[in-house]
């Protein structure tokens, strides 16, 4: 009998999925998708929001809505790291997810970034206009 993964889907704050008996992955990165089999050489890659699927015997197909993070293959282990999750059987609800609330999050995630910035920025003209004084 073929060996399977062991798939782990990791949140910041909780475990999001723990499946046993993975027979292949399908994961998107920023170089495009790529699959995952029990065979495959150990890896790290960077994820980008997207689809992420993976197929048991018990499950079948399984499609996940994941944010960007990392994934992280070790022998017949498979981490996932990202910042948001979501499963549901309905593809299409799926990648709506992705497009609505995940990508909305990383430019909502730039404007603060930004505007942090702008602050830091002040706060650093300010301070060296003190010392000059």
């Amino acid at each position: 009998m073929p060996e399977l993964m062991h798939l782990q889907i990791l949140l910041p704050f909780t475990v999001f999925a723990d499946k046993t008996g993975v027979q292949s992955m399908v994961v998107g990165t920023p170089e495009g998708s790529f699959g995952l089999l029990p065979q495959r050489l150990d890896c790290v890659a960077a994820l980008e929001p997207g689809i992420l699927a993976y197929t048991t015997e018990a499950d079948g197909e399984v499609f996940i809505a994941v944010d960007e993070g990392i994934l992280v293959k070790a022998g017949q282990e498979v981490r996932v790291s990202v910042r948001n999750a979501q499963g549901g059987a309905d593809l299409g609800k799926l990648y709506a997810a992705v497009k609505e609330e995940f990508l909305n999050l990383d430019e909502r995630e730039r404007e603060l970034r930004a505007t942090l910035a702008k602050l830091e920025s002040g706060f650093i003209r300010r301070l060296s206009g003190m010392q000059q004084t």
